[in-house]
């Protein structure tokens, strides 16, 4: 084989091998992003180099499948939510003594789950291959419980602490996240539907046939024959009314009165009586 040849395979190799690397660091990478979330930052900006820090991740992952890490049972699921709730009451009367009972708590389901409690840079590192979303809320309420012990908490700063306790808690159990409510009696007092009035045909009227008046024969006056005036014989003056005078031939006065004088040259006289007699025989 020709030299040329060879280092020309060789050339290709090595672009493969490149590329094959960059595509496995990518992939890498796109994976430890979706794991760990804002602890793959955290991870970078601790570590100042990425190689570092995907390295770290990676480690973490590996001891944790180490771990005997199991779900709780139904059983231990509901206990520990009733001790829960139990610790959330205790806040209104001693809500320092809660927030201890709520760390101790909190332990004790890790342990069940397989998780060490200690130590704590250890607890961490194992918590955030699974639970990385919650991660910030077991640091603010770890924080709060060493300024408690310090006496220097407020009973604000408590009640923030039962809050980041809870979420952990709530994802420890493998409550769906759907359920995981932070609004507690201890968070804000709860509107239900008993303490909202609801709107009701009682509280609100409704408009019905009885409220509004309906159009009907009865409530508009109708144009009928014997509303409006008809113009019959008696309203309107006919010529036969008895009231007025008509012209009829018994009130005009005859073409020929017996009160006028007779036209004498229309009156025959007896010699045209007899001559006209005598001609007819």
């Amino acid at each position: 084989m020709a030299t040329g040849a060879i280092v020309a395979i060789i050339i290709v190799v090595i672009v493969v091998a490149a590329v094959l690397l960059v595509l496995t660091t990518v992939n890498r990478r796109r994976r430890l992003r979706e794991r760990f979330g804002p602890e793959y930052d955290r991870a970078v900006t601790e570590s100042g180099s990425r190689r570092e820090a995907e390295a770290e991740l990676a480690k973490r992952e590996k001891h944790v499948r180490e771990l005997d890490i199991r779900p709780l049972s139904s059983t231990a699921r509901n206990q520990y939510q009733s001790e829960w709730t139990a610790v959330q009451e205790q806040f209104v009367d001693a809500p320092q003594a809660a927030v201890t009972g709520a760390q101790t708590l909190v332990s004790a389901v890790m342990e069940a789950r397989g998780y060490p409690t200690q130590p704590y840079d250890q607890t961490l590192a194992d918590l955030s291959v699974e639970h990385a979303s919650t991660l910030d809320h077991f640091r603010a309420a770890h924080d709060i419980s060493q300024n408690a012990a310090a006496g220097t908490a407020s009973t604000e700063d408590l009640r923030q602490a039962m809050i980041h306790y809870r979420a952990l808690f709530a994802e420890l159990l493998g409550e769906p996240a759907s359920d995981q409510s932070t609004t507690t009696p201890v968070d804000e007092p709860v509107a239900s539907r008993a303490d909202e009035p609801a709107a009701t045909p009682v509280d609100e009227p409704a408009a019905t046939a009885v409220d509004e008046p309906v159009a009907t024969p009865v409530d508009e006056p109708v144009a009928t024959r014997a509303d409006e005036p008809v113009a019959t014989p008696v309203d309107d003056p006919a010529v036969t009314h008895p009231d007025e005078s008509a012209t009829t031939p018994a009130d005009e006065a005859p073409a020929a009165s017996v009160d006028e004088p007779a036209d004498p040259a229309l009156t025959p006289t007896p010699d045209a009586v007899a001559s006209a007699r005598r001609q007819e025989r």
